[in-house]
């Protein structure tokens, strides 16, 4: 299935869009463990499509593509979040760089697949970078869990 120039980089924007609105909308809601918790989960299952030869890649690069979502590109989005403790609800807290955090990381992992596009087939390509923002997310999560577990143990 062939698409027209630049139908890659339009989905990606809208894709960008679509995370900046939910991380506005997901600002002004309480965080509980619930919604720590369940968007690693929900994305897990995209591992599924490893049951997919075209998809598959060597360990060493699965390894190195989560190593680097889960300790480079994790650490901005761990240090311009945190959680605050409000009465009786936890909120996140964003900085005011948080958002040109995202726009450098999208913009980092477009020109990233676009290189590795073209050494490897898409199918891979995208299995790598499922790989790649799974680490980033499971990791980011699990910052914001234990900052969870530790307002609670502080709490008077």
């Amino acid at each position: 299935m062939l698409f027209a120039p630049g139908t890659s980089a339009v989905g990606a924007v809208l894709g960008l869009f679509a995370v900046l609105l939910w991380r506005l909308r997901e600002g002004r809601r309480p965080v509980t463990m619930k919604t720590i918790v369940i968007p690693p989960l929900g994305m897990a299952t995209g591992f599924s499509m490893f049951f997919v030869p075209a998809f598959r890649v060597p360990l060493t690069w699965a390894l190195g593509a989560f190593l680097i979502g889960s300790l480079l590109l994790s650490y901005p989005l761990i240090r311009t979040s945190r959680l605050v403790l409000e009465g009786e609800t936890v909120l996140m807290r964003r900085s005011k760089i948080f958002f040109a955090v995202v726009l450098v990381l999208a913009a980092v992992r477009y020109l990233a697949r676009d290189y590795i596009g073209r050494i490897i087939s898409l199918q891979q390509t995208a299995g790598l970078f499922f790989i790649l923002a799974f680490g980033m997310i499971l990791t980011w999560r699990a910052s914001m869990y234990f900052e969870y577990k530790r307002l609670f143990r502080t709490q008077p």
